[in-house]
């Protein structure tokens, strides 16, 4: 029987979805995009879920796409091509769309499309042989998968510019430096998932609004981005964390 190409494990209130090809370095097709798009779903939908994990077998993390999975017929028409595409970017972009925290434990190689799935989780935790590849332009291909915007949201215009520009790929230490990982951590998944068990002891809700807050405060001005908060601290006040809080508070 074949093994699953992704892994969706449970550990009480934390998910890993685990990309399982490392002989070919979780190297991405359709059949493995496809998984990978059924498991966020479940995660989605998961009640229970509070906070996951995104990890790769072996020692790469994802060393991108096999491209002629990835394309199919690249003789088809542009506008073809692109809705092609653009269904591919959305079996791994639905990262974005999850409430609860994100974290990518980076182990080794992040390439092309490996990258982007990287990029689009909210934390990225780099091990020392991690190695982060936006290499797109190195074999004359526009970067795609959102990895402009993603690039752009972690490390600023003129990084992502100049890394996208170069094709270079980017070790763990100046990966951290620039902005494109969280942390550097020896055991990568050991550190998310110490982290991803903190976040996920607080209110579902708590982390929700957090990373809404977050997303308003990037693409609006500050009216907007008060708005929001003092709509989400009003809500938290009630929460049987601060009431603790406060009791202990009023204790002392």
């Amino acid at each position: 029987m074949t093994s699953p190409l992704v892994l969706l494990e449970s550990d009480g209130p934390l998910r890993t979805i685990r990309l399982n090809a490392p002989e070919r370095r979780n190297a991405l097709d359709l059949d493995l995009l496809a998984q990978m798009a059924a498991a966020i779903a479940t995660v989605k939908a998961d009640a229970d879920a509070r906070a996951l994990i995104v990890a790769g077998a072996g020692k790469a993390f994802c060393a991108g796409a096999n491209l002629e999975s990835m394309f199919g017929d690249i003789t088809r028409p542009v506008h073809e091509l692109r809705e092609h595409l653009k269904g591919v970017y959305a079996s791994f972009l639905g990262l974005r769309e999850l409430e609860i925290p994100t974290l990518a434990a980076v182990q080794g190689a992040a390439v092309g499309a490996g990258l982007n799935i990287a990029l689009a989780c909210d934390i990225v935790i780099a091990g020392p042989r991690a190695a982060f590849g936006p290499t797109f332009a190195e074999i004359g291909l526009h970067p795609g998968g959102g990895c402009s915007f993603l690039l752009t949201e972690r490390m600023g215009a003129a990084h992502a510019t100049a890394a996208l520009l170069s094709g270079d790929v980017i070790k763990a230490d100046d990966a951290v430096r620039l902005g494109l990982a969280n942390l550097l951590a020896e055991d990568p998944e050991e550190k998310a998932t110490e982290l991803a068990g903190r976040y996920a002891s607080r209110a579902k809700e708590l982390n929700a609004h957090i990373k809404r807050s977050v997303r308003i405060a990037a693409t609006s001005d500050l009216e907007t981005s008060v708005d929001f908060e003092s709509w989400a601290q009003a809500s938290s006040v009630g929460s049987d964390e601060f009431q603790r809080y406060l009791d202990e508070f009023l204790k002392k």
